[in-house]
């Protein structure tokens, strides 16, 4: 049990413990200077400079504070009081009066689960001074006044950041954990968190390694599910997976990632795996899988994607199994791709898809959430600056952006398992397929980013063309079902609905339970989470729906594929085998562009 200092009880060898830090001490020092005699050299290690602009906005930011000295002089006496209040607080609690702390964490927030943030009176003051600092530059800062709405969400963005990272639990010497760890293994810890460090540096650069790779074998624990590659280009190959009933639905179904991860999200283990599921419930399922780019792909832009991408897959089918009318699924980027692609068929009078089913994407940019605040103008100029040279954007950039989303889940708490406690990654699934990133051809990612989401033209009619066509979403006559997650950090469920909305058939929208990742990958099997349905009409506001929506326990899966079946009009057929239709087999799935490497 931690005593009130938040340490282990019983005596602690001060000698040993000193001559085992000064140990540490000698071989951190060495094993640094051994990594900077290869690394040192690394320019793109190196740069210090302000590549985003966040400089400019915190100089408006503080141009702001000067313009109301009288506002700032309230909030910092507001400040003193609270740390007057503080020092009271812990000086009753020191003397033993009943008194419990004056601010604390929020329930969820995992960085300060352990008893000593509270038991201890000094881990809790230093917790509680942190916690009235950051409630304090939060509220100061976002409540002044002469800030446009973008530069407004960029200081809230990087001030939560500065926050973060500031805690005191990404510290050893305030952290209770980390110090009861170095007395237990004589520093031991620290030395072990020193090496991982030292590998992350030089195998991912200035990134936390989240999981291990050996565990997730693409083909073997991962992307297993039997299939084989009908076609490919060069950007992408076709799977078709292997039948797991007699008879399937006549609609085959496409599936369309998004081109900066692996497919195999939908393809995970056994239990995780909604192709297996979906094969099981009779479906005839099609994947894209995206190729990793070279310098020979740097100039192929969102039209080439369209078009060699969906549209393709969308006359891969067709060739491989004679129908029309296929329901097609995408997923974040790949459902924006997907609603251009309809859109595109849609202008030509090609009437091959025969509904779409968008997961966590966002039609409508307009509020695209805490992203807001990350992507500007400068930022664009960087991710183009960034590839010079290597023709193509780094798939680290935009992943690193994600995680800026959920900083402490995604950045900090691997900092202080792998580095201050020296704990081996853990193997999770999840959180490998969202490290297994793809390059990005740069025209691609910089259109992306400039055009539909800075600039919203996607939804606007004509915004965008396709080799000439005008892509006018109000023209599409295919029905459609949007999946949102409650707790998306990357697609916000409310512009998700707001997209549903605007979609020209009437539309359905399920909102799941958890996150962007973790709300779509819940199969039926695992009981977790909940869903909310409604058959009404969708309102204006996503509160009014949300008021009215039902729930319902588990997962959102078998309510689509009622959906989706409903739409047939036809008798099911005998089960489809890849290779039996008009496409030869090419590969065996997973096929070869999923394990190439970022």
């Amino acid at each position: 049990m931690p005593d009130q200092q938040g340490t282990t009880s019983g005596a602690t060898d001060v000698p040993g413990l000193s001559r085992s830090l000064a140990e540490v001490g000698e071989q951190t020092r060495r094993l640094l200077m051994e990594w900077l005699s290869v690394n040192g050299g690394d320019a793109r290690q190196a740069s210090l400079m302000d590549p985003l602009g966040v400089a400019s906005s915190f100089l408006e930011l503080a141009a702001s504070m000067s313009s109301h000295p009288t506002r700032m002089v309230r909030a910092q006496q507001s400040l003193w009081q609270d740390f007057m209040a503080l020092w009271q607080n812990t000086a009753l609690r020191m003397m033993g009066g009943s008194v419990g702390p004056m601010v604390r964490p929020n329930e969820r927030d995992f960085r300060f689960r352990d008893l000593a943030w509270e038991d201890s009176h000094v881990f809790s003051y230093i917790l509680q001074s942190y916690l009235l600092t950051s409630r304090w530059l939060l509220r100061t800062f976002h409540d002044l006044d002469g800030l446009d709405a973008h530069t407004r969400e960029t200081v809230d963005f990087y001030t939560r950041q500065f926050i973060n990272a500031l805690s005191p639990s990404n510290f050893a010497a305030t952290n209770p954990e980390v110090i009861r760890a170095t007395i237990a293994t004589g520093g031991e810890n620290l030395l072990n968190g020193l090496r991982h460090l030292l590998t992350d540096l030089t195998s991912v650069g200035f990134n936390a390694v989240v999981t291990t790779t050996r565990a997730f074998l693409p083909g073997e624990t991962v992307a297993a599910t039997p299939g084989k590659v009908i076609y490919r280009n060069a950007v992408m190959e076709v799977i078709q997976y292997a039948p797991r009933t007699a008879t399937v639905t006549r609609a085959p179904l496409l599936f369309v990632p998004p081109w900066s991860n692996k497919y195999y999200l939908v393809d995970l283990g056994d239990d995780l795996s909604w192709v297996r599921w979906a094969t099981g419930r009779g479906h005839t399922v099609f994947a894209i899988s995206w190729a990793n780019p070279d310098e020979h792909l740097e100039d192929v832009g969102f039209e080439d994607y369209v078009l060699h991408g969906p549209v393709a897959a969308l006359d891969a089918i067709h060739k491989a199994t004679g129908e029309t009318g296929i329901n097609t699924v995408g997923y974040c980027l790949g459902g924006t791709l997907l609603a251009a692609a309809i859109a595109y068929l849609a202008a030509r009078g090609d009437t091959r898809v025969g509904s779409a089913t968008f997961l966590a994407t966002m039609l409508d940019y307009a509020e695209p959430g805490p992203l807001g605040g990350y992507i500007d103008q400068a930022a664009i100029d960087w991710l183009a600056d960034m590839r010079n040279g290597i023709g193509h954007a780094d798939a680290t950039s935009l992943s690193t952006m994600v995680s800026l989303l959920k900083e402490n889940d995604l950045i900090w708490s691997f900092v202080v398992n792998n580095y201050l406690l020296g704990h081996d990654t853990f193997p999770a699934d999840l959180l490998r397929w969202n490290a297994d990133t793809t390059r990005m051809p740069p025209a691609l990612h910089c259109f992306y980013l400039d055009t539909l989401f800075r600039k919203n033209q996607l939804i606007e009619p004509g915004g965008i063309t396709i080799r000439g066509e005008p892509v006018d979403l109000r023209c599409i006559t295919v029905p459609a079902y949007f999946v949102a997650a409650r707790e998306d950090h990357i697609a916000p469920w409310q512009s998700v609905f707001k997209g549903a909305r605007q979609w020209p058939t009437p539309a359905r929208f399920t909102l799941a339970a958890s996150g962007h990742v973790t709300g779509i990958v819940n199969p039926p099997a695992a009981n977790r989470y909940c869903h909310w349905t409604s058959a009404r009409h969708l309102p204006s506001q996503p509160e009014h729906w949300l008021a009215g929506a039902a729930q319902r326990p588990g997962s959102w899966w078998p309510h689509w594929d009622a959906w989706i079946k409903r739409l047939g009009k036809h008798p099911r057929v005998p089960a489809r085998q890849p290779g039996a239709g008009g496409l030869d087999i090419l590969d065996d799935a997973p096929g070869t562009y999923l394990r190439a490497t970022a």
